[in-house]
């Protein structure tokens, strides 16, 4: 079963806020690693043409590597009203794009991606970066948002596995 993960984060910085997403693909439950890409506009252009950018690069990735499923995080906003609006346009757009081509995607929130991949649901970025390293050695990223991206994709493996389960004994 292939599945991904994206991630999609908003970062503030001093100008124009920018969008990043994280996606990667992993395979079967050995969650071994096959691609990490990042969709990272450019921050000086109008906010419409970065979700155009975020689009194209999730389309790419569902179109090159035809996943069976894909995950994506639910949104967690604390840095205010502006942020949550811009990341929520982020996140629809993760959220249809894999949609729209028939790729059913399912949403974890941070706690239990967290807890899926460390074992607690408040671990910080390096606790999950680091395990993410001992769960997938020959993994190559660099970054937060890559890991983060990659702890969608083995809490989607773990969740959907015992989803099937529970509804096989059903």
């Amino acid at each position: 079963m292939r599945h991904g993960g994206y991630n999609t984060n908003h970062r503030d910085r001093s100008g124009p806020a920018s969008l990043r997403l994280g996606g990667d693909r992993i395979h079967g439950q050995s969650a071994q690693l096959y691609c990490l890409r990042y969709a990272d506009p450019p921050t000086d252009i109008a906010l419409a043409e970065r979700l155009v950018h975020l689009f194209n690069g999730i389309t790419a990735l569902v179109d090159e590597y035809r996943p069976d499923e894909a995950a994506v995080e639910e949104t967690f906003v604390s840095k205010g009203a502006q942020s949550a609006l811009i990341l929520g346009q982020a996140r629809g757009v993760a959220l249809m794009t894999p949609a729209a081509r028939g790729v059913p995607v399912s949403e974890y929130a941070a706690n239990l991606i967290k807890k899926s991949v460390v074992g607690t649901g408040h671990a910080d970025k390096g606790q999950v970066a680091a395990m993410i390293r001992i769960l997938l050695p020959s993994a190559s990223f660099k970054g937060a948002d890559a890991a983060d991206a990659l702890a969608i994709g083995i809490c989607h493996a773990h969740h959907r596995v015992a989803a099937m389960r529970i509804k096989a004994s059903a």
